[in-house]
């Protein structure tokens, strides 16, 4: 990535005031590109290229918005300029700048692009795990205008006049191509060729990086976005918020990648806050609003699971988290003493509830919820005592903390003392709080004994909260400013708490709500503050679905929303789907715990988290195979089945692992329309069987929501135990899910670290194993 030569704190400063934002709300970078004091630069011809390096330089052609006027209509269109109003021609009216492929694999290639001759500082990419390497098996092929590049996967074709990129798969379809100046259709035309703009405010630089979109394209990606999974018509801004809602347009974990129906994805390799339009503003064109001066985006071809996993590969893949992870963790806003969190624990272990984390969340400090870390020693007299006794029950304690410090805070004055915070220019704060400079060396080392010392007494796991409201107009340890570090800012977050956790518990968990692309490396991350409502419920779905789109293998939400006590009806559907997510957790105003709601819904509660527990190993297992492959375990349906049409526009179902289908009910119901992908499927609770590509509408069984297996499937179970700490994995019990003679499932132990792949045939109305691994401690049953 490259950093700006103007000023960048003067340039965010700018932005707020011409977007009329309040503080840490997400920035439109598409409005600068639209103002008529501006200037544009249209990618116009290559003026020199070297095809075996895959480098040379392009002219960037100036243009001015005039104003035009047809009968009673004023409107604007970019016209081209032929000179610059600056004395002695000391300026390139059409400058010449570097531009440059590189191959990464077989399916990934970058395009790199400067929209100035000065030499730009380079900065370490946290994006990235490594360098990308560089592949041989692009062949080249040159003639008077274009240069091809191609293999087995499909061809690039690079344009000189004017510079256009096309890109294709290997049966020569199009996917998508930047548009020109000379792709404009008509005079009337709203689509925004590809340029690179200049503020007048700053003279900043940012980047429109236009393509084209099919009439039948559909988009994913972008991250947590609670609205619709197919981007296609919207437009979003990608900027770390604090949404305070699931039904918000804002993300508090926007990613700049996505992918296409079409068979291509694009990852705009940037911190800078960026706004990303597809077919929104012109039904035809997809434009990545890049705030960034220069360019930097990895293509990706293939399939959708191809594309995540060229993607991860570059971003890093989700590491397995531990096996107690995947209980439950139960929660409210907040436990606030020794007794009364031994006392949840104690209710759970009389009441028969499977569970695995005791969180504590912002109760356990002196001063309300002023984040000290240190235990409130009148109502945590022996916070040692108390996790080790909760250990001995089977649990594990996570607590709550954040990076923020108000006035009011015990140690604000040291983190003030100490030089531990993100700065204003003036080297004094810039927000009512003290916000840790995580890109600070000294900040890392203090932040890293405050939480090593909370291990040290028997903590878990702890909770990254907040940590989107990084300074627009802070300065940072880094030398950058927050335009470039604000969104940056979770990702140092997250790898810091991952961290000190590993070093302390050779574990890979942190809980965490805000994140950005490379994230996933340290997981897991929940949905925030969902609202406690029907509407809260399903778009946290979407956000989770869109996330694992965007290369988290896991996520969480807050079960029964975050922002009030719910009502049982609500919480009971929601509990379905809670735990029958990635990882499940109880969370927000009280109160939360069964015990206090009626009988009838502390059973069905039961039943749901019984079922979680015995289907353990099935969920263990599509786990590490998921973060093999740089895939979520909640699956949206389009990745198993993209050429489903239908599938890419489901965002209320989910695979989760590759053979069960949840279907929640997100209103007060007892059955829902479920569309079903091809193949067979059989409902787990009323053995019901549902043909493939149509819709139907099912009955939910005794538990509130559908849970759909598929055809010839061998799912493994376990016996039922209070935690995951008590399971015995040396005896697993197969259902067969199959009307046929055949099923096949896999089993990755614990015990072994090994994914094991088991067959077995139905004969003489008995099922028997195909395969040796199968042990006399597997036994087989048939769902029925």
């Amino acid at each position: 990535m490259q950093n700006s030569n103007a000023s960048t704190l003067l340039h965010s400063l700018s932005l707020f005031k011409k977007n009329n934002l309040l503080l840490n709300n997400p920035i439109d970078i598409s409005e600068d590109f639209y103002k008529p004091e501006n200037e544009f630069f249209l990618a116009g011809n290559v003026t020199r290229f070297d095809a075996s390096k895959a480098e040379g330089t392009i002219q960037w052609n100036f243009n001015r918005w005039a104003y035009d006027w047809f009968f009673n209509k004023i409107d604007k269109h970019l016209q081209p300029q032929t000179e610059k109003s600056a004395p002695f021609q000391d300026y390139d009216v059409h400058p010449h700048c570097k531009f440059s492929v590189s191959f990464i694999s077989q399916r990934t290639f970058r395009l790199r692009m400067q929209t100035t001759t000065a030499k730009q500082t380079e900065h370490p990419s946290l994006m990235l795990v490594d360098e990308p390497p560089a592949d041989k098996t692009w062949k080249i092929k040159e003639s008077k205008n274009e240069i091809i590049y191609s293999n087995n996967a499909g061809k690039i074709i690079i344009q000189k006049n004017p510079w256009q990129l096309q890109i294709f798969d290997n049966n020569d379809n199009l996917l998508t191509s930047t548009k020109t100046a000379e792709t404009l259709s008509g005079m009337h035309s709203k689509m925004l060729p590809f340029l690179f703009m200049r503020r007048a405010t700053d003279n900043s630089r940012s980047i429109a990086a236009s393509f084209s979109l099919h009439t039948d394209e559909k988009i994913v990606g972008c991250g947590e976005s609670f609205t619709a999974l197919n981007k296609r018509g919207q437009k979003l801004n990608l900027f770390t918020a604090d949404t305070q809602s699931t039904a918000s347009q804002q993300m508090y974990k926007p990613i700049p990648f996505f992918f296409s129906n079409k068979g291509y994805g694009m990852f705009a390799h940037t911190s800078t806050p960026c706004t990303f339009d597809f077919g929104n503003t012109h039904a035809g064109s997809q434009t990545l609003f890049i705030g960034e001066d220069a360019l930097d985006i990895f293509f990706f071809i293939g399939s959708p699971k191809e594309i995540l996993n060229e993607y991860t590969n570059l971003t890093g893949k989700s590491p397995l988290m531990p096996l107690w992870s995947f209980g439950l963790w139960m929660s409210r806003f907040s436990y606030r003493s020794q007794k009364e969190t031994l006392e949840v624990a104690e209710n759970l272990r009389a009441n028969k509830i499977p569970c695995d984390v005791i969180h504590i969340d912002a109760g356990w400090f002196k001063k309300g919820i002023n984040c000290d870390y240190s235990f409130c020693k009148e109502n945590f007299p022996s916070p040692k005592k108390m996790m080790g006794e909760l250990s001995e029950k089977g649990f594990k304690t996570s607590l709550w903390q954040i990076p923020y410090f108000t006035p009011l805070n015990p140690i604000f004055d040291e983190v003030i003392n100490e030089q531990l915070f993100t700065k204003d220019g003036n080297g004094n704060l810039p927000t009512q709080d003290a916000i840790l400079d995580f890109s600070n060396e000294k900040t890392k080392a203090w932040y890293s004994k405050k939480l090593k010392a909370l291990f040290d007494l028997g903590a878990s796991c702890i909770k990254a909260d907040f940590g989107e409201a990084a300074p627009l107009n802070g300065f940072y340890a880094s030398q950058r400013s927050g335009f470039y570090e604000h969104n940056l800012y979770p990702l140092r977050y997250n790898k810091l708490v991952s961290e000190i956790t590993k070093a302390s518990t050779k574990e890979n968990i942190i809980w965490a709500r805000s994140a950005w692309a490379g994230s996933q490396r340290y997981p897991v991350h929940w949905g925030g503050d969902a609202e406690v409502s029907a509407i809260g419920m399903a778009c946290s779905l979407k956000g989770g679905l869109s996330l694992g789109l965007s290369g988290f293998t896991f996520w969480s939400h807050d079960i029964g929303g975050f922002s009030a006590a719910p009502n049982e009806e609500l919480f009971k559907r929601w509990t379905f789907f809670g735990l029958l997510s990635s990882h499940s957790r109880v969370h927000g105003f009280p109160p939360r715990e069964p015990w206090f709601f009626s009988e009838d819904f502390q059973n069905t509660f039961r039943k749901i988290v019984e079922l979680r527990y015995k289907l353990m190993p099935y969920i263990f297992t599509q786990a590490y195979i998921a973060s093999q492959q740089g895939l979520p375990l909640m699956k949206a349906l389009l990745l198993n089945y993209p050429d489903d049409e239908t599938a890419w526009f489901i965002d209320d179902t989910y695979l989760l692992g590759e053979d069960v289908l949840v279907a929640p009910l997100m209103e007060n119901t007892t059955a829902r329309k479920v569309y079903l992908p091809a193949g067979k499927w059989i409902d787990y609770q009323t053995k019901k069987i549902y043909e493939g590509e149509k819709w139907h509408l099912i009955e939910a069984g005794e538990l509130p929501g559908i849970l759909l297996v598929k055809n010839n499937s061998l799912i493994p179970h376990i016996e039922l135990a209070q935690s995951t700490a008590f399971m015995n994995w040396s005896k697993i019990e197969w259902v067969a899910f199959s009307n046929s003679t055949q099923a096949e499932g896999k089993l990755f132990s614990p015990q072994t670290n090994k994914l094991q792949t088991v067959t077995a045939s139905l004969q003489n109305k008995k099922w028997t194993w195909n395969n040796k691994t199968a042990t006399k401690n597997f036994n087989i049953k048939n769902y029925t």
